[in-house]
């Protein structure tokens, strides 16, 4: 995928457009995305995809902000493996932020993107004190010679897709429900990096990855599955949290691969979390823990029937 930060120099070529916050990818974003590339096609124009970064709620209420689904990284990767292949990421800022309706469509989409069709969710808004809606779009449309699409939401089970009811879904650990929403399980990326070796310590060696964004949608123990390692996914368990019994203060992914014993420092690795366990709690004394450990080692391979 081809990625432009920032509006300030147009594309390269007029393009198909999709626009979002795209949090999660889940099922209703993976719907916008075909769409477009299927749009893209027809009109034989490159398929883009416009996101932010930050989350806009980020920047206005940072303390009230939802917890982030998915990295940039992932988002991008996900949305290209759906068939968006260029990416314009707009910076959230305060001037970013005061653009008029009427300018962000001038600016960003006429001038910046080139855009030729526009497809945006039902319920999308923009531009300063969201005055920006789709019969705007439209009529701006006809001016600037792009049409515009609204796409309807996903259902699935009779509940409305969207990233709030993925994140509700993690939160009450039904890994399960939020499977559906997204199409997949949850997953979260990252490099396997240096930790202070308390797994290896109490005979579970972990390999540790640093969550980025703060607050975790999720906190807990569960069964995983690991790619980038091999031909196939790998089973283990994992812990994600601040790992109070240590003192912890950041968030962090711990995860243990069964019956594994490589040095996979440095690898970039896929973690799917497939079933919660049990929440992360604190425990009095590392022989507590070390016990605990076992047991969700344990109910891990039952799960997996190994």
């Amino acid at each position: 995928m081809r990625v432009f930060r920032g509006h300030s120099r147009p594309v390269p070529a007029p393009v198909v457009l999709a626009i979002g916050n795209f949090d999660g990818v889940h099922l209703g974003h993976a719907a916008l995305v075909q769409q477009l590339a299927k749009a893209a096609d027809d009109l034989q124009l490159v398929p883009t995809v416009l996101t932010f970064e930050p989350h806009p709620r980020e920047f206005f209420a940072p303390e009230s902000a939802p917890a982030r689904l998915t990295t940039l990284r992932e988002k991008l990767e996900l949305l290209g493996d759906l068939g968006a292949t260029q990416a314009m990421v707009c910076p959230f800022n305060a001037a970013f932020a005061a653009l008029s309706a009427d300018e962000f469509i001038e600016r960003v989409l006429v001038r910046g993107l080139q855009v030729k069709h526009l497809i945006i969710g039902d319920d999308f808004r923009f531009g300063k004190g969201r005055a920006g809606d789709f019969a705007l779009l439209q009529a701006a449309g006809e001016r600037f010679g792009f049409t515009v699409e609204a796409m309807q939401s996903v259902t699935v089970n009779g509940e409305r897709v969207s990233s709030s009811a993925v994140r509700r879904a993690l939160a009450t650990g039904d890994m399960e429900r939020a499977a559906r929403l997204l199409g997949r399980p949850y997953i979260i990326d990252g490099q396997v990096s240096h930790g202070d070796k308390f797994g290896r310590q109490l005979g579970f060696a972990t390999a540790n990855i640093r969550i980025k964004h703060n607050p975790l949608p999720m906190a807990g123990v569960f069964a995983v599955a690991v790619s980038g390692l091999g031909d196939k996914p790998l089973p283990g368990v994992a812990n994600l949290g601040i790992r109070p019994t240590v003192g912890g203060t950041r968030p962090l992914l711990e995860v243990h691969l069964f019956d594994f014993d490589r040095d996979i420092y440095g690898a970039h690795i896929s973690v799917r979390f497939v079933h919660k366990l049990r929440d992360e709690q604190r425990f009095p004394n590392f022989d507590a823990l070390k016990a605990q450990i076992a047991a969700d080692a344990a109910a891990a391979r039952a799960f997996f029937k190994l």
